[in-house]
C-alpha cells in the first residue's frame, strides 16, 4: 500500500482526510521538503514541524502508530505539531503518550443550502466580481495582511498561489473579490469538492477595510455562486476562537457538531 492508498481508506473509514491541502501539495511540488516513514498498512510524514501519522483501518490496533511516532522522535528532537483530524481518542491517547500538548482546535461549521440565502445587497463604490487576470499581486497582498497571524494561510506567496490555481477545482469564477477602484479590500476564495458539496475555502480581508462588513457580504456572495451551481451543502473550517468569524457563519446559517472538530497538539524540544 502506497500513501495515497493509506490515506483513501483511513479517509473513508474515518470520515474525514488525514493529509490536508498544504501537505498534498508539498509532496507533489516539493517532495524533497518531505521526511518520510512507511510501513506495511501506515506512514508518518513530516514537513518542517509539521507532522503527520496516519495507520490503514485494518491495521490499527497493533501498536503501529506508536512504533511509528517513537521513530520520529529518535530521529528529530525539535518542536513537532500535528493535527488530528475529527478528535480522534486514540490520537488523543497517543498524543498524551509522548509529551504533546493539545494547543488549537479548528471547528467545520456546515449549511444545508436548502435553507434559502439572503439576497444580496450592492455596497457603494465597491464592486464583487470573479478573478481577472492581473489580480494576483493585490491578491497575495491582502492574503498577507489579513492572515498575518496564521502559520499556514499567511504563508502563501505567488508561487503557492500558483499551485493552487494548478488544481483542478480552480474556477476563477469562484474566487471573489471586492474592489474599490484600483484596490483590493477582500477575497472569497470557494471550493466545489463534487457538484453537491462546496467549500467556504478562503474569506481574506484587507485590515484596513476591517468594520465595513465586507467579511459577510463576500461570504454571502461566495454562498449564492456555490448555490447557483448546485451545492447542497457547503462547510468551512474556522479557528474554534474566532468569536466574530463564528458569529458571521451562524448568523448566515452554519453550525458546528462536535463530532467536526480537528485538534493540534504540538510537543516541545526534548
Amino acid at each position: 500500500m502506497d500513501i495515497s492508498q493509506i490515506a483513501t481508506a483511513a479517509e473513508h473509514a474515518d470520515g474525514a482526510a488525514p493529509l490536508d491541502e498544504a501537505t498534498w501539495l508539498t509532496l507533489r511540488h516539493h517532495p524533497e521538503r518531505v521526511r518520510t516513514w512507511v510501513r506495511e498498512g501506515a506512514f508518518a510524514l513530516l514537513v518542517g514541524e509539521e507532522l503527520t501519522l496516519v495507520v490503514h483501518p485494518d491495521k490499527r490496533g497493533r501498536g503501529l502508530a506508536g512504533e511509528l511516532l517513537g521513530e520520529v522522535l529518535t530521529a528529530y528532537d525539535g518542536e513537532l505539531r500535528a493535527w488530528s483530524h475529527g478528535d480522534h481518542p486514540a490520537a488523543a491517547k497517543l498524543a498524551q503518550a509522548h509529551g504533546f500538548d493539545r494547543v488549537r482546535e479548528l471547528w467545520v461549521m456546515r449549511r444545508d443550502m436548502a435553507n434559502p440565502l439572503p439576497p444580496l445587497t450592492k455596497r457603494d463604490g465597491i464592486t464583487v466580481r470573479g478573478y481577472e487576470p492581473g489580480d494576483a499581486d493585490e491578491l497575495v497582498r491582502v492574503n498577507a495582511a489579513a492572515f498575518a497571524a496564521h502559520p499556514e494561510q499567511g504563508a502563501m506567496d505567488a508561487a503557492n498561489l500558483a499551485e493552487r490555481m494548478a488544481q483542478e477545482w480552480f474556477d476563477p469564477a469562484g474566487l471573489l473579490v471586492a474592489v474599490e477602484g484600483d484596490r483590493m479590500l477582500g477575497f472569497h476564495w470557494t471550493k466545489r469538492h463534487s457538484p453537491e458539496l462546496g467549500e467556504v475555502y478562503v474569506v481574506g480581508i484587507d485590515p484596513s477595510a476591517q468594520g465595513r462588513g465586507l467579511g459577510k457580504t463576500l461570504t454571502l456572495a461566495g454562498l449564492h455562486h456555490l448555490a447557483d451551481g448546485g451545492a447542497r451543502e457547503v462547510l468551512l473550517y474556522v479557528e474554534s476562537d474566532n468569536e466574530p468569524a463564528i458569529a458571521v457563519y451562524a448568523g448566515l446559517g452554519f453550525g458546528h457538531a462536535a463530532r467536526d472538530t480537528h485538534v493540534m497538539y504540538r510537543r516541545v524540544r526534548a
